[in-house]
């Protein structure tokens, strides 16, 4: 399978050099990826990114046997061009620094200060690239007491706040309870992203690049949002409340005759409505219960009432009346009813892509949600396997001959695919 041709999206023409791995980082350049940019992901020869070997699941192959591909790599690496080099050899550090010089960005998720072992640090590959944009995305930043301690989605979620939030209440039995997935990573590839095009917007003016200390901690923190500065305003502790809202009620889960469905009445006459469509008229009148600040108060005498109502009919009959009436509400869907849902097909959210380990049914991926009217999101290339371009990407980038190309993968330096067996 060739590089990534050029294209006409918005980032066409910028050139990433990808020394991230696992989530975070990888997330944030494939977001790159779709939107044009050529982002050449530095792999370890013979291993390459750590989450290649999380599963299973692994994508299967013509004849219905394991890959080398974890669904949990191929989730955040399309659109990547993997060149394998070891960064602890000269020789390596050498081919990073030769295409740093020639590339707009770097990302970056190594514990603080260890790619300056190697001379790769911030200070030293702007010496000979002045306009770079380097990230490093670190568990908890490059200073303070923590800078040197691994960070992972999990002790970040814990850490940040996030945790005690989500679970059931105490006295229904709850503890604290982390994501489904590893949304403190997400998040913080979200924030680097952002923070990289602010300062490659900010290069047009200086024409100087920047360093960007982006940390899962910091990030984790900051999306604790209306939950963070209700402590901060109040200095009181939120509780865990399952899946109701702190400041909206009805805003949950309520079960019916089948199985439970979302009710969310964001305002005084949608609260309204709800109660004439379950046949509770009753309760909008009640001085308990008639504005949102009350039902506030009084949820625990409000949340049953509303469930001895919903109980009586299935959730496919109250997911139509109530949208019927304008009432925000909808289904709680595992993941097969949520890629079934026509909305989501329609949006395109997932694509099939052609897979060099299965050239029958290619690979399954979740799609990506931005939409451009006059520069699409383009799906130019599955996840590469580890070392797909080494050859392709330093003959083109740096010049290197078959010849050279030859020694340095015979002393070790690199991994080409095409001499694996």
């Amino acid at each position: 399978m060739n590089e990534i041709s050029q294209n006409n999206g918005p980032l066409t023409g910028l050139k990433v050099l990808d020394l991230s791995r696992i989530l975070a980082g990888p997330t944030c350049t494939q977001l790159f990826g779709d939107m044009g940019a050529e982002i050449i992901k530095i792999e370890r020869p013979q291993k390459g990114d750590d989450t290649r070997f999380w599963g299973p699941p692994f994508l299967k192959d013509g004849n219905g046997n394991d890959t080398s591909e974890s669904a949990y790599y191929l989730s955040a690496n399309r659109n990547k061009n993997s060149v394998a080099v070891d960064l602890t050899k000269q020789e390596g550090q050498l081919i990073i620094r030769e295409l740093a010089a020639n590339c707009d960005i770097l990302v970056e998720n190594f514990k603080a200060g260890d790619l300056a072992r190697y001379d790769l640090d911030y200070e030293e590959l702007s010496k000979i690239n002045p306009g770079l944009i380097y990230c490093s995305i670190t568990g908890f930043g490059m200073t303070g007491p923590y800078a040197k301690r691994p960070g992972y989605d999990f002790l970040i979620q814990g850490m940040g706040g996030i945790m005690s939030l989500t679970g059931k209440p105490d006295e229904e039995g709850g503890e604290p309870m982390k994501c489904g997935v590893g949304i403190a990573d997400v998040m913080c590839g979200m924030y680097a992203s952002v923070a990289i095009l602010a300062a490659l917007n900010a290069r047009h003016t200086s024409g100087k690049g920047q360093h960007l200390d982006i940390s899962l901690l910091d990030c984790q923190v900051a999306w604790l949002i209306n939950q963070g500065a209700g402590y901060l305003v109040s200095g009181e502790i939120p509780p865990r409340r399952g899946n109701e809202h702190p400041t909206i009620v009805p805003y949950g889960t309520f079960p019916a005759s089948d199985q439970s469905f979302i009710i969310a009445a964001g305002n005084d006459s949608q609260f309204t409505r709800m109660c004439e469509v379950i046949g509770a008229g009753e309760l909008a009148t009640d001085p308990r219960f008639a504005k949102n600040t009350s039902r506030v108060k009084n949820r625990l005498e409000l949340i049953p009432l509303i469930g001895e109502y919903t109980c009586k009919q299935t959730s496919g009959h109250w997911l139509k009346t109530m949208e019927e009436a304008g009432v925000p509400c909808g289904p709680v869907n595992d993941l097969a009813q949520t890629f079934a849902d026509p909305q989501i097909q329609h949006r395109g959210m997932a694509i099939n892509m052609a897979h060099r380990n299965n050239a029958e049914s290619g690979v399954s991926l979740i799609g990506n949600p931005l939409n451009f009217s006059d520069t699409p999101i383009q799906y130019k290339k599955a996840p590469p396997v580890r070392a797909e371009d080494t050859r392709g990407i330093l003959s083109k980038h740096l010049g290197l001959s078959e010849e050279k190309l030859n020694e340095l993968e015979a002393n070790g330096i690199i991994e080409c695919l095409q001499n694996k067996s």
